[in-house]
């Protein structure tokens, strides 16, 4: 899976951003590097998507039933790749009256357009509640925003970084991101959300701030940063009504 959105609509953490990158001998990639090899190195049944300039997506099904899911969803201009499976499917399913058939991609895709436009509860509540291994990042198309999420226990790793251009990447292919963001990149962290215009946030403990903790790689560089919860921070949060508590607003 690759996702690729520009600064525009992206602004990363600058923390991911390293100036270590700059001295470094492999240099970030631009973007349309990093999408023909992505392509080069999957199966041929691999697919790209380019909104204009702004995003895109690609996607490889998974050949290996050894390796977690992977899926894809597009509706109403909103598309998501998933990663992963829930084990409580059907029951959130059922909980947002979707079919039998529906997979974590549909879900996922259907749970962000629901709560996007009548949005009940906010986006964490949900999250915290999906039981499982999973990876997904969502791309909604019409109001030009990203979100993205990791799971919990870890089993599901993502990863991002910094593309020459300064367009933000995100992949579970540890490889393809060293190699194309250099020394600006560092694993999604666990347990946490990231939409386009509201930041990073940890779903399972969403009144705390993160807190960014230099990555020093093997070479003795600093390389990105991890992301973790200020267990001595707290974030004022307005109260959440109606429309305005949704997964498209943020609501903190």
């Amino acid at each position: 899976m690759l996702g690729i959105f520009r600064e525009k609509l992206v602004n990363a953490p600058k923390e991911l951003n390293s100036p270590a990158s700059l001295n470094s001998c492999a240099k970030p990639k631009p973007s349309n590097e990093i999408l023909k090899d992505f392509m080069s190195c999957n199966s041929s049944n691999a697919f790209s998507m380019c909104f204009g300039n702004d995003a895109l997506l690609a996607y490889s099904p998974s050949n290996n039933p050894s390796t977690h899911h992977r899926l894809f969803s597009g509706l109403d201009d909103i598309y998501c790749v998933f990663l992963g499976g829930l084990d409580n499917l059907s029951k959130v399913n059922k909980q947002y009256g979707l079919s039998k058939g529906t997979n974590e991609a549909m879900f996922i895709t259907e749970a962000y357009r629901t709560l996007r436009d009548r949005g009940p509860y906010p986006a964490d509540q949900v999250l915290v509640e999906l039981e499982g291994s999973f990876g997904f990042v969502i791309y909604d198309n019409k109001h030009g925003t990203v979100f993205v999420a990791s799971g919990s226990n870890g089993q599901i790793g993502l990863y991002w970084g910094v593309a020459a251009d300064g367009s933000v990447v995100i992949s579970d292919n540890v490889d393809l991101i060293k190699a194309s963001c250099a020394k600006s990149f560092a694993p999604f962290p666990t347990g946490c959300m990231f939409h386009s215009e509201h930041g990073l946030m940890n779903f399972e403990h969403p009144r705390r701030k993160m807190k960014a903790m230099p990555r020093i790689d093997s070479e003795g560089v600093m390389c990105g940063a991890n992301f973790n919860v200020d267990s001595q921070s707290k974030i004022q949060m307005m109260p959440r009504v109606g429309s305005e508590a949704n997964w498209a607003t943020w609501g903190i």
